[in-house]
């Protein structure tokens, strides 16, 4: 619980510093050019910049955004930059409203947040960060359970499983839908994400929740929600601290959120039909663990060219002392340099 309360107080903190650095500022109302020079490896110094900033949506960027807004701030101490978490598809709904200018996303946009940004005349980039292991864990003292094939996983988590209350429990149906059950006459005591959190809808595709679902015979929809009869939660932390509270806890996270728990938890393998695999930094890297994913953030377009400080922002998250040093201190994976350098360029023709 130390390092996953540490993860909060670093988000919290960063929040603060941003917001107090904006308030110390010296008052200069003249906005730049937005002119900050190359994205590529080395701070923007951009200077002259006032204004606001809004960022909102997914939980697991949110460590990143902050650290980035950290340093933005303090280069930029007339932009007062606003960072918060609800959740994904929370964050793409006021995205869609206008109400904010970036979006974190734990998930690409999807059908019907793409009809709303549409309808409501909002134009977006959408820009790759960094990679995620969603990371599937139970408690130290749950020696019976280490890895999970997907059958297992939709057996516990799925939407037939609505109602059990052990994990011995899930063993009939994770043996009728291809898994290996064999499972503990234990409590079993889920805490995870909600329906609001991009971690929740890529964890039903990444897992083969979805295919399994419509295998059984259930409708699109229902192929598309986990059981409802399970605690959730948008506060990453919140679920670590479950796991350690119960010995037959089970969740799910992104991974830098396990991994900075790691002393408390146990983090199960995840077996997508080549072997139990452990989410690892080269393991999430190479997309040899399952519930690898990308992490992204969204940018309204039309307030590029109304907010020199965005273009800025953006400048600097796409540097190396932005994304790369941010997402190594959040704890998650680096884009490899080709795609690092396709993101810039996707960012450069969208900003020009």
């Amino acid at each position: 619980m130390r390092n996953a309360r540490k993860m909060a107080g670093i988000v919290a903190g960063v929040l603060v510093l941003s917001l107090i650095a904006a308030a110390c500022g010296n008052g200069n109302d003249n906005a730049g050019d937005g002119s900050t020079g190359s994205t590529g490896t080395g701070p923007t110094g951009a200077t002259g910049l006032s204004g606001s900033i809004t960022v909102s949506g997914s939980s697991t960027v949110l460590p990143i955004s902050n650290l980035v807004a950290e340093l933005f701030s303090e280069q930029n101490p007339d932009v007062q930059v606003s960072v918060d978490g609800p959740g994904t598809g929370d964050g793409f709904v006021l995205f869609c409203k206008g109400e904010t200018d970036i979006s974190d996303a734990s998930r690409p946009i999807e059908d019907d947040e793409k009809k709303a940004c549409s309808k409501a005349g909002i134009d977006y980039v959408e820009i790759p960060i960094a990679f995620d292991g969603i990371t599937v864990m139970t408690n130290p003292q749950n020696s019976d359970v280490t890895c999970l094939d997907s059958g297992d996983l939709y057996a516990l988590f799925g939407p037939e499983s609505e109602g059990f209350k052990t994990w011995a429990d899930a063993d009939t149906l994770a043996k009728q839908v291809g898994g290996n059950g064999g499972f503990p006459d234990a409590p079993l005591e889920i805490t995870a994400p909600g329906a609001e959190s991009g971690t929740y809808d890529a964890f039903i595709e990444l897992s083969g929740i979805t295919d399994i679902a419509l295998a059984q015979g259930l409708t699109e929809d229902q192929s598309a929600t986990l059981r409802p009869d399970y605690q959730s939660s948008p506060d990453d932390n919140v679920i670590i601290q479950a796991m350690e509270g119960s010995p037959g806890a089970l969740g799910f996270v992104g991974f830098a959120y396990a991994e900075g728990a790691a002393d408390q938890i146990k983090i199960i393998q995840v077996d997508g039909g080549d072997g139990c695999v452990e989410p690892t930094r080269d393991t999430i890297a190479d997309g040899s663990y399952p519930l690898s994913r990308t992490l992204y953030i969204y940018v309204n377009k039309a307030k590029i060219s109304s907010n020199p400080a965005m273009k800025a922002f953006v400048d600097l998250y796409l540097s190396d002392d932005g994304v790369k040093s941010s997402v190594q201190q959040a704890g998650y994976v680096d884009l490899p340099d080709d795609q690092i350098t396709s993101s810039r360029s996707t960012w450069t023709t969208a900003s020009s």
